[in-house]
Parts: structure tokens; C-alpha cells; sequence
């Protein structure tokens, strides 16, 4: 997904369920800040989206421009409607959020999360996907190590949850 991508996703989404502010956790949240990302980071072709005006958004968002929708069959790329729960995110990630409004998003606002907490987020997930992904921000010096660390520390993760986080931090900036 590409940035203008993102930006007809956020203004469907906000048509859709009438919600002004169209929040994005997946890793489409990277073109907040990184319109023009390496291509490598872009592989999904899906939003995580939620509002905070209402848990119902999700279903209105999934039902409507989700994967399978005629959205979906048209433009090649899809909205997944998430609650605001489905991400693990350390202490402060409201304040961070990078906004995405101009002429394509009509009148909705992405906001979109900060790097930083992204990678918390995927590094929380723990997929294989995930990890690759976090790898990727830091090769190409989107992320650092040292700010995903403390933000880990920062975040809900506790025990060996965080224990495995950030071994998997490590790991990455040791390659």
C-alpha cells in the first residue's frame, strides 16, 4: 500500500462510519511519517483502522470496505476494522500519533502511530512478519533500537512478555 492508498482508505473509512479521526496501528501507520517508505515496508495491502468514537466502527469499516468487499475487489487494497485493544502500545502513544489530513482524506484525519510504537507493537505480536518488519525500520534508520527499548519498557508487557520482546530487539540490532 502506498500513501495515497492510505488516504482513500482513511476517507472511505470516515465516510463510512461518520467518525472524524480514522486511527491506523498496522504497519500502513509507517506512511504517517514516511510518505515515500522503502518498498519493502509496504508489502501489506491492508489498514488496521479503528475509531475512537465507537467499537462498532470496526464492523461498519470491516463490513463495508473490508477484505473480500467490492472495495476490496476494486481498488486491490482493504481496510481490517480492529479495536483499539488489538495492539500492544507503551505508555504515551495517544500524544505521538502523526496525522494524515489533506484533500484525500475528505473529512477524516489518520492518525497514524509513531514509528517508534509500531515497532513495540509488532515486536509485542511477535509473528515472523512482524519481527522482519522491525528489522526493516531499522536497516533502513526509520527506528532506533535504544528509543523501541525504553518504549518497550514503557509499554503494558511485563514478565516474559517482555522478556521475549526485547531479546527480539536485540537480536535484530545485533544483525
Amino acid at each position: 500500500m502506498r500513501r495515497p492508498q492510505l488516504e482513500h482508505v482513511i476517507r472511505a473509512a470516515a465516510g463510512i462510519t461518520g467518525a472524524t479521526e480514522i486511527v491506523v496501528i498496522g504497519s500502513q501507520s509507517l506512511l504517517g511519517r514516511f510518505p515515500d517508505a522503502p518498498a519493502d515496508l509496504l508489502a501489506s495491502i491492508e489498514a488496521d483502522v479503528f475509531t475512537f468514537r465507537s467499537p462498532d466502527d470496526a464492523d461498519l469499516i470491516e463490513g463495508s470496505i473490508g477484505e473480500g468487499s467490492p472495495f476490496h475487489q476494486t481498488f486491490g487494497y482493504y481496510a481490517h476494522g480492529v479495536a483499539q485493544e488489538t495492539a500492544v502500545l507503551p505508555a504515551g502513544w495517544k500524544e505521538r500519533l502523526v496525522t494524515v489530513r489533506n484533500a484525500n482524506t475528505g473529512n477524516g484525519s489518520g492518525l497514524c502511530l509513531e514509528v517508534h510504537d509500531l515497532a513495540v507493537a509488532k515486536l509485542a505480536a511477535g509473528r515472523e512478519k512482524d519481527v522482519e518488519f522491525v528489522d526493516g525500520l531499522m536497516r533502513h534508520g526509520l527506528a532506533d533500537a535504544a528509543v523501541i527499548e525504553s518504549r518497550l519498557r514503557h509499554s503494558p508487557l511485563s514478565g516474559q512478555s517482555l522478556d521475549l520482546a526485547l531479546a527480539r530487539l536485540r537480536r535484530l540490532a545485533k544483525s
